[in-house]
């Protein structure tokens, strides 16, 4: 069975501002460390350098700085799941899907600790899109459910997570329609496509739908390539990152 409609040739193409920031160095302080599924973590932090935040995309990204053993110090790319100038507040999720010296930190941390972060050192910012397919592994959840939470009435928005097991679902607040999707796997089959796939075979693709992908660099590269080649989905509608890379740490990959 066909599922997939291409964008019909009316449509207004999806528009993709790039948008540069001030890159800050920021010292902030835990408030709030909570497990919001058995393998989500979710740190809130605080501090006066959150006046001038600024995170425009709901996929943006900002270093997490932590002192190594050596003396250096080890940075990787985590997504603002909210934030609040006002309050002077930052939420990050830390998908605890590998035992790396950020998650270590995160795994430890405690109200009080310190953390400094960098950036986001720009915003990729998606409009002229009302329908939304959102395809990703835990460490894309908490881009996904950005972007479910920040989305206006009227938007229709389809996730496909791949979880671990039942108890990795998360419930997301929105004013979208909204349809979930979740498939189960083991975390050592991250970099297996499979479950994922299997999933969005079942989906309808409806016209003008604005697909944005992102897990394993392998498992991406799957989906990408399911999307326009089995489905003859167009590359101008869908926006597909690695967002890790088996075997290589603060890896990442991008696929135009």
């Amino acid at each position: 069975m066909d599922t997939t409609q291409t964008p019909s040739h009316n449509a207004t193409a999806p528009k993709i501002e790039r948008v540069r920031h001030d890159l800050k160095r920021r010292s902030l302080v835990v408030t709030e460390a909570e497990r919001i599924t058995p393998g989500m973590l979710r740190i809130t932090l605080s501090g006066e350098d959150l006046a001038d935040f600024v995170s425009l995309g709901a996929d943006d990204h900002v270093k997490i700085i932590v002192p190594s053993a050596d003396g250096t110090e080890e940075r990787r790319d985590y997504t603002p799941r909210r934030y609040d100038t006002a309050a002077r507040t930052l939420v990050i999720d830390f998908a605890l899907h590998e035992a790396g010296p950020i998650t270590q930190w995160a795994m430890n941390a405690r109200p009080g600790d310190a953390l400094n972060i960098g950036g986001p050192r720009g915003s990729a910012v998606v409009s002229n899109v009302e329908r939304w397919l959102l395809i990703g592994d835990e460490t894309a959840l908490p881009a996904i459910g950005r972007r479910i939470e920040e989305i206006g009435a009227g938007a229709r928005i389809t996730s496909i997570a791949a979880i671990a097991d039942p108890a990795e679902q998360q419930a997301f607040e929105t004013k979208a329609e909204l349809r979930c999707h979740w498939a189960y796997r083991p975390l050592h089959q991250a970099t297996d496509a499979s479950a994922l796939l299997a999933v969005l075979r079942s989906v309808v693709i409806e016209p003008n739908t604005f697909v944005w992908v992102a897990a394993e660099a392998s498992v991406t590269r799957a989906i990408r390539a399911h999307l326009t080649e089995e489905r003859g989905y167009p590359l101008s509608w869908i926006k597909a990152s690695g967002y890790w890379v088996k075997g290589k740490a603060d890896s990442t990959e991008k696929f135009e």
